[in-house]
């Protein structure tokens, strides 16, 4: 019976000698960041186009949209300056052609009342940011008026985002 061991015993001798011995294993970890700073984007705006017209004997009213993206919980002002119509003020807006003028005014509500200017705190549209883009509608209106000569007007707005 001894006999039958000791061959039995080398074997496992010999296979142990073979396996691979446990390693060591070290771990470490990292840190992963970003910071996010308050910031302000115009992400898109649109034509305000008052279409073709005749005689301007009565108002004409339209509307454009533009999206901001502010950082959430961001203040922000978003202001409309008078454009570059000569003459013109963020009240009486001008559209050009040639030597001739279209006086419009630019208004934060659909009901043409709250003008949308350019001075903080007076009449600028104030939000807070929401870290998505915030949809506004800018309403417009060509005022009644002596019609120029035909042609096409236009004129050009700045957008200014205060944060």
């Amino acid at each position: 019976m001894t006999q039958e061991i000791f061959p039995t015993i080398l074997g496992v001798i010999a296979l142990s000698a073979t396996a691979p011995l446990a390693q060591t294993v070290t771990t470490d970890s990292f840190d992963v960041r970003i910071t996010i700073v308050a910031e302000c984007e115009i992400t898109s705006t649109e034509t305000l186009d008052f279409g073709t017209q005749g005689v301007l004997g009565t108002d004409v009213d339209a509307a454009a949209t533009m999206e901001v993206t502010c950082t959430d919980t961001t203040p922000y002002d978003i202001g409309l300056n008078e454009g570059l119509g000569a003459g013109a003020t963020t009240s009486v807006r001008q559209m050009t052609s040639g030597g001739e003028t279209i006086a419009y005014a630019l208004f934060q509500d659909a009901g043409r009342v709250t003008n949308w200017g350019n001075a903080v705190g007076a009449d600028t549209q104030p939000a807070t940011g929401t870290g998505d883009a915030q949809s506004f509608t800018v309403f417009g209106r060509v005022l009644a008026q002596a019609t120029p000569a035909p042609g096409t007007y236009t004129d050009t707005v700045t957008v200014t985002v205060t944060y």
